[in-house]
């Protein structure tokens, strides 16, 4: 058996990893592939953490896409040989004509929401633009989104399937800086990167609108370090690269902004 309630009494997420737990000792018990629904990435890396500590069971994160920020997690004995094709996810398309009724990300999650599915259900959404959007579902999910999804904000559009190596998938626009701090605080380095000053920033990390690596930090004085990820609400994110001491011992930090 897992030492559940240890892992439990360390997470935040407690309701959802109380579930994907669930499935782990089922699929030691069964000897079988068994797959959580999608999972959203301050879960899942929570999950990482958690099944990185265990030897015998194994993760495979899917979300439909390498770059998928929504995943559903299969986990199976270490035994057992899977990978990414056994897991179960579609991809659907979409297709409208948003040229006049512009359609965002919210919008789309929220016709989604409105006709009846769960968000655990659903993955990533692939705005296009114009031309509607892209999802990616669990597989039973797909007569229903067929049948049911037919308008988004005013515009009627029209649903199926799709092979996941159709997805049209964007790379992140991305920016390359480097700023030299005297200590790695998260509010100087944050600072730096979202292009907000100082007393901002911290503001910021005080309400809770900023994590790192997907956790809640409220304390500005918090040191980050080489392969941190720092998620600001509807500003981006900041991964932190290679740190570097100068000859005046001040650090030097190389940073990509996705935006």
């Amino acid at each position: 058996m897992l030492p559940r309630e240890d892992f439990l009494n360390r997470v935040e997420n407690r309701a959802e990893i109380a579930k994907v737990l669930d499935k782990a000792e089922q699929a030691l018990k069964t000897w079988e592939l068994v797959v959580t629904d999608f999972l959203s990435p301050p879960v899942l890396a929570e999950v990482n953490q958690i099944f990185g500590q265990l030897t015998e069971v194994q993760i495979i994160p899917w979300g439909g896409f390498p770059q998928a920020e929504r995943k559903r997690v299969g986990i199976h004995r270490e035994e057992i040989p899977c990978d990414v094709s056994q897991m179960p996810v579609v991809a659907l398309d979409i297709a409208g004509n948003f040229l006049f009724d512009t359609a965002t990300h919210r919008d789309f999650l929220g016709a989604i929401l409105g006709a009846g599915v769960v968000r655990e259900k659903v993955g990533d959404i692939i705005v296009l633009g114009e031309r509607g959007a892209q999802v990616v579902v669990t597989p039973e999910m797909v007569d229903f989104f067929e049948s049911s999804l037919v308008q988004v904000r005013s515009v009627p559009v029209k649903t199926k399937r799709i092979e996941l190596s159709d997805l049209r998938v964007r790379e992140p626009k991305k920016k390359e800086m480097t700023t030299v701090e005297a200590s790695l605080r998260l509010d100087a380095i944050a600072s730096y990167g979202f292009g907000l000053s100082r007393s901002k920033m911290a503001d910021a990390i005080n309400n809770g609108d900023v994590r790192v690596n997907w956790k809640e930090v409220t304390q500005s004085s918090h040191n980050l370090k080489s392969g941190d990820l720092v998620s600001f609400r509807g500003k981006g994110r900041l991964e932190i690269g290679d740190i570097s001491i100068t000859k005046k011992e001040r650090y030097r930090i190389a940073l990509t902004r996705f935006v």
